[in-house]
């Protein structure tokens, strides 16, 4: 059984998979991506029907095996994808674990001024990662991080004018916040920026958050290591699949 959302059509909403004795099993996200999770067979079957009602997402992502148990059931008829991201480590770190790596330095939330560097580093990093430059919509990349700005959810180091560092918090609950877009520019990587910046953000948000978590790409060996330096530890397993 299904329930929740918005109707056919919608440009995003939340459905809820219920058992035959109404217990949750399942939840799925659709909007621009598909986030999934499913505790068993049932509920995927599900939101596999579902998904047919929806205009193509650009990337489903969720528990590797949720993400799998979907694509088997809808590639059939749905789009190949372009991109896969078959293991993704997740990471969670707590409070008591964050080792210490440095003193403080300068990293602080951004502002307002700091929107078109943000925004320019961003879509450097998504380019490299996803094969997609959003600048083809400057104005609307750049007014998304600038909204986010205005929210405090983005974080940089920059010194005489050069970025060394950013990151953004994305989703939020009582248990966690993910952090996103973690970035170093190629040209200053190699000093520690990253580890000090890291750790500085990390004892910042701590002051309202319960732990911090974040997914990588398994092969992304330098960013896997920095976290577990910082002391992150892996929780789970994402997958990602990305379309055309």
């Amino acid at each position: 059984m299904l329930e929740g959302g918005h109707g056919p059509g919608a440009p995003d909403e939340i459905v809820l998979s219920r058992d035959a004795r109404g217990r949750p099993n399942g939840l799925a996200y659709f909007g621009t991506q598909l986030v999934i999770a499913a505790d068993d067979a049932g509920a995927v079957d599900a939101l596999a029907t579902e998904l047919r009602k929806h205009r193509g997402p650009r990337s489903f992502v969720g528990p590797k095996d949720a993400v799998d148990a979907l694509w088997e059931r809808v590639r059939d008829w749905h789009p190949r994808p372009s991109i896969v991201r078959a293991v993704q480590p997740v990471y969670a770190l707590a409070p008591d674990g964050l080792r210490y790596a440095g003193d403080d330095v300068t990293v602080r939330r951004a502002r307002d001024e700091d929107a078109a560097v943000i925004a320019d580093h961003s879509a450097r990093m998504i380019l490299g990662e996803l094969g997609y430059d959003p600048r083809a919509n400057r104005p609307a990349f750049t007014a998304a991080v600038r909204h986010a700005i205005a929210l405090g959810l983005w974080w940089v180091w920059i010194v005489d004018g050069r970025l060394r560092f950013q990151l953004n918090v994305g989703p939020r609950t009582e248990s966690t916040a993910q952090l996103q877009g973690v970035w170093t520019p190629p040209e200053q990587r190699g000093n520690g920026y990253a580890a000090l910046a890291l750790a500085g953000v990390a004892r910042r948000l701590f002051t309202t958050e319960a732990s911090l978590s974040l997914y990588v790409n398994d092969f992304n060996a330098p960013a896997i290591a920095l976290y577990e330096r910082l002391g992150f530890s892996r929780v789970g397993t994402f997958s990602t699949l990305l379309f055309p």
